[in-house]
């Protein structure tokens, strides 16, 4: 099932204060912040990676996948992501944890 625009928009503008942005693919979305994923909106919920700062900001998230077969990400429920500051943080904190995106390869022509 796809997620609603609408969801995105919303968790986009709890993270108004962040370079943050998402990208649609198959129907759901991946979140960017600092041009790292961090996380997916998938079914109308947000998925973070986890990361051990992520995972001692918010102990008590449930797991949930992405799609079958995925690895578990961090499960943030509506309640959480009307929290733009303690969504924040988590986000941040994600975001820090994880390596730098790699540079694109520019394209050859053929």
């Amino acid at each position: 099932m796809a997620s609603d625009k609408q969801t995105a928009t919303f968790i986009l503008d709890q993270l108004a204060d962040m370079n943050v942005r998402v990208h649609p693919m198959f129907g759901e979305y991946a979140l960017y912040c600092d041009d790292k994923v961090v996380g997916f909106i998938c079914d109308d919920t947000l998925l973070i990676k986890p990361t051990p700062a992520g995972t001692t900001h918010a102990p008590d998230l449930p797991a949930g996948r992405p799609y079958p077969g995925a690895k578990d990400y961090m499960q943030v429920d509506g309640d959480l992501i009307e929290n733009h500051e303690w969504l924040q943080v988590l986000v941040r904190l994600t975001a820090d944890a994880l390596p730098a995106a790699k540079p694109k390869r520019p394209r050859t022509k053929r």
